[in-house]
């Protein structure tokens, strides 16, 4: 037998599959479907190390078997090419984004397919494309109609080196989620959607479907629900009040002290009131300075300035109390405006100790003189008035019943979930379908003269005003008000690298479509999404994002379900060698084109799945690659011990059924590497049998073809067998036949084993006296000596007793 080339198999296999179409979708909207979808990869200029394949191989497997058992599978691929990290790289190396982009995506699509993933490239999708930007501007004027997409001058996230704002999503640990910058807070007028309207819709609806529980977790805790009141706290002597949501109104007895954001508007509304204006003025400057994940850490020092001159009413008992400006009370969240209860809150303990400002227990336990008093989710209640001797919870309610009455609050659910900050000040992204007219306001482009393109420009750098640098093209900002025919100017804004993201696995299904984003038909059919896999580290952004979008054109009745995805799972990272994650300043990068070039893709994609837990990170191990290697290698040897059969040998039987469930079920659980164990685990046993005949060894390629393709079908074609492998039907297991008929029993002599026998499961002791009094060994052992007893349990041991 020739030893096994694999880079002639790989080249070969990989023609034929794409001149032939091998995996191109068929649009038979009649037969069971499986719509397998990875996350959107950015084509970034590094290209692939050897982490990113990971999960479209683990999908690429599962979409595999499931053709082979006769669905009709969508597993497509596309791109993400808007945004930051391209238009960087373009300002740093003076090439233009678009030039970039299609370097790149060319580059990563070579390298997609030298591994031979099954994907329908015939529907490949980019985000850059006219043709698809078109139905993200037409989403975005569906969203303005419905009051869905405003404008608000509003504190940001801005950072300074990328020179745009950013959505809370996309600050990590204070920095930008793109440069690592720190952030800080702007003043900017911004387009934002409003996510929040389905903020209860986006945490109720995750009952639906089957995410993994970290996921769900991750959904829930950014959204944030909290259920309590408004309660309203007038200010001494003026019309104006601050409306403050707490989720514990039974403590308000205890509320000593307020503090408001430094941006609330009322100390613009009352500052000739303020005696101390300058300081609060200087304050806010330094707030602004900070970021929003800065000024919420719960472990630096607080900071802050009494506002002297204004007093709050505390509303259940009507004492004056002092109003503070603290940069850790945020605008954006709630009202901008707390109520301070220092007794059972340590912010707000270690703020009034700082301060020398009063402490008051109102639930019973602890000494507030020392520490806070937190744990009260129970108790009962003291030091406040009508509410003395309630436990929490009768508490809670009858003071939020008080509270309405008297016009004082309202019963409130609240959000952690801020609207999504959707203008970018940036070049590389889809231009805002909007002009603004000094008469009309903001008026959508008409649908029929999109999409409204990028104009072609030289220079793309943003500017230190904060202003796009689309502005700067006049020619081009200038048009004409669609509603009244007078001057207007495009807004320059674009929109930021998630708006593509957020529906793209909806284009897919008719990615050619030129009359809507995508037949009423193959939505129908396709959605939801069967099988979704992304990484943890967008289940705060993309998921988020593309859930909302997807809820918005359910309620158009544009889409069939409420949500887009049945199932979501995630991966792991494949770390360096030295335990790290890859990356260039490391030194620990793999690139994927060596390892297939010194060892080839199927060897590349079965280490891959074999590496270790699936959802885990894992270290690279090239010995482990050269393990692959060498597997795939004996796997090729089993053409020259193949013999005749059309039904498993009595010797494999048992072991084909075995490998077969327990493949199966791996490659659905993601378990891939349990899989591949097992298929070792019998290559093994073939090689002690010796040979292996025509139906065992066609079920043994077909269970390994979605790790390894281009080996297996290569041998298939050897071998002679009809037609291709990837035509060919899901190996099945019969349960009964999974039970080893025979099985190897230890003989014991007066306790001791002394040798062993193969027998039928079924066999009567008889029988297994028979073969043991037959074994050499034992005769031996009995030689000169007296049975007493025999005991036989079957499939388990032989015992004798002798003297």
């Amino acid at each position: 037998m020739a030893r096994y080339n694999f880079r002639a198999v790989e080249k070969k296999w990989q023609e034929i599959w794409e001149n032939e179409e091998i995996f191109k979708t068929r649009n038979d909207f009649t037969k069971p479907k499986f719509y397998a979808l990875v996350e959107f990869p950015y084509p970034s200029g590094e290209g692939l190390h050897v982490g990113h394949p990971r999960p479209y191989t683990a999908l690429d497997v599962v979409a595999r078997k499931r053709r082979l058992e006769g669905y009709n599978v969508l597993y497509p691929m596309g791109w993400d090419a808007f945004g930051l990290p391209t238009e960087n790289y373009a300002i740093q190396t003076k090439i233009h984004p678009a030039v970039i982009t299609e370097r790149n995506i060319n580059r990563f699509r070579e390298q997609l397919k030298s591994l031979g993933f099954s994907f329908d490239w015939s529907r490949e999708v980019n985000t850059t494309d006219p043709a698809y930007f078109k139905w993200t501007q037409w989403i975005f004027l569906k969203l303005f109609e419905k009051g869905l997409a405003y404008k608000k001058e509003m504190p940001i996230n801005w950072c300074p080196r990328c020179k745009i704002g950013l959505a809370n999503e996309e600050v990590v640990d204070g920095g930008c989620e793109r440069c690592g910058h720190e952030v800080e807070t702007k003043v900017k007028n911004q387009w934002m959607l409003k996510i929040t309207a389905y903020a209860e819709r986006l945490i109720n609806d995750l009952d639906l479907v089957d995410y993994i529980e970290r996921v769900k977790i991750q959904q829930r805790n950014w959204i944030g629900r909290s259920e309590g009141a408004d309660v309203t706290f007038k200010i001494k002597d003026t019309e104006e009040s601050l409306v403050v949501f707490t989720t514990r109104p039974d403590t308000l007895f205890g509320a000593t002290y307020m503090v408001i954001s430094p941006e609330h508007p009322v100390l613009e509304r009352l500052k000739e009131r303020i005696t101390n204006l300058p300081d609060i003025t200087a304050y806010q400057e330094q707030a602004r300075r900070k970021s929003e994940f800065e000024r919420s850490q719960l472990a630096r020092e607080k900071t802050g300035v009494q506002v002297e001159g204004l007093k709050a009413i505390n509303p259940v008992n009507g004492e004056e109390i002092s109003i503070w400006v603290s940069d850790y009370v945020l605008m954006s969240y709630g009202t901008g405006a707390i109520m301070a209860v220092p007794g059972h809150d340590e912010r707000d303990w270690e703020f009034a100790k700082k301060f020398g400002l009063p402490i008051i227990e109102v639930v019973a336990g602890g000494d507030v003189t020392e520490q806070a008093y937190t744990d009260t989710e129970t108790g009962t209640m003291v030091n406040s008035g009508f509410l003395n001797g309630l436990d929490v919870q009768t508490a809670k309610a009858k003071i939020t019943e008080w509270l309405r009455e008297q016009g004082l609050g309202e019963p409130k659910v609240n959000y952690k979930l801020r609207d999504w900050v959707f203008s970018r000040q940036r070049y590389w992204g889809e231009p805002i379908p909007l002009v603004h007219c000094e008469k009309c306001g903001w008026v959508p482009v008409p649908e029929e003269e999109l999409p409204v393109r990028l104009p072609q420009v030289t220079n793309y750098e943003p500017t230190d005003t904060g202003e796009s640098p689309l502005a700067k093209i006049r020619h081009w900002v200038e048009t004409t008000c669609p509603k009244c025919g007078g001057y207007a100017e495009r807004e320059t804004d674009t929109m930021p690298q998630w708006a593509g993201s957020s529906w793209y696995f909806m284009r897919y299904t008719d990615p050619h479509n030129d009359q809507a984003l995508a037949s009423k038909e193959a939505l129908n059919y396709w959605l939801p999404v069967d099988w979704y896999n992304g990484g943890m580290e967008h289940t705060t952004l993309h998921l988020l994002y593309s859930r909302f979008w997807h809820k918005f054109l359910y309620d158009l009745g544009i889409v069939p379900g409420p949500e887009p995805y049945s199932k979501r799972t995630s991966h792991g990272m494949i770390l360096g060698e030295n335990n790290e994650k890859m990356s260039k300043s490391r030194g620990n990068v793999v690139n994927p084109d060596d390892v297939v070039a010194e060892y080839g893709a199927d060897t590349m994609r079965l280490y891959e799945m074999f590496i270790g837990d699936f959802e885990k990170s894992v270290p690279w191990s090239t010995d482990g690659v050269r393990g692959c290697k060498r597997f795939l290698d004996r796997v090729w040897k089993l053409m020259e011990v193949v013999k005749p059969g059309d039904a498993y040998s009595p010797e494999l039987e048992a072991k084909m059924h075995q490998t077969i469930k327990k493949v199966s079920q791996d490659y659905e659980g993601l378990k891939f590497n349990t899989a591949i164990a097992a298929l070792m685990t019998l290559l093994n046993e073939i090689n002690h049998v010796g040979s292996i005949n025509e139906a065992e060894i066609k079920a043994f390629l077909i269970l390994l073809n979605p790790v390894a393709p281009h080996i297996t079908e290569e041998m298939w074609e050897k071998l002679g067998f009809e037609g291709m492998l990837n035509e060919q039907t899901w190996p099945t297991w019969d349960e009964e036949k999974t039970i080893e008929q025979t099985i190897e029993i230890g003989v014991q002599i007066n306790g001791k084993v002394r040798g062993t026998i193969t027998v039928n499961i079924n066999d009567p002791q008889e029988a297994a006296k028979e073969k043991v009094m037959a074994n050499e060994a034992i005769q031996k052992a009995l030689d000169g000596k007296t049975i007493v007893k025999e005991i036989y349990v079957p499939g388990r041991i032989y015992n004798i007793v002798v003297k």
